[in-house]
């Protein structure tokens, strides 16, 4: 459904370093940089990370959550471990089951350094 995801950081280094670190315990390479974005790209969609064209600040969407799927219970927990070490803060409740409408889900959330909620997701 979706081509790409594009969010906005006040940081390019350190989204970068923050990403790389996280999206490599999906098995996603580390970002390519072009001018004031970074790409990350898969067979499946491109997540992009940038600087505002505009020259305002980056700022937060709230309601907003981007999810990452995740091949199992153990990337989940990878992600949440790696994701805190690059500096994510904790959100939501610990990764673990959650049911919803007759379905398991094992999942984790995090908020980026920018304030952006992350999920990692594993449909069971």
């Amino acid at each position: 459904m979706f081509s790409h995801v594009m969010i906005g950081t006040n940081d390019l280094a350190r989204a970068k370093t923050f990403y790389d670190a996280l999206l490599g315990t999906l098995g996603i390479p580390p970002a390519s940089i072009d001018g004031h974005r970074i790409f990350y790209v898969t067979p499946t969609g491109v997540l992009s990370v940038t600087q505002p064209i505009n020259g305002e600040p980056a700022t937060v969407a709230n309601g907003f959550t981007l999810g990452f799927a995740a091949s199992g219970p153990a990337a989940v927990d990878a992600w949440h471990v790696a994701g805190l070490a690059a500096g994510a803060t904790r959100c939501e409740e610990p990764p673990g089951v959650r049911e919803s409408r007759g379905r398991k889900l094992y999942l984790a959330y995090l908020r980026d350094p920018d304030g952006h909620k992350l999920c990692a997701l594993h449909r069971m």
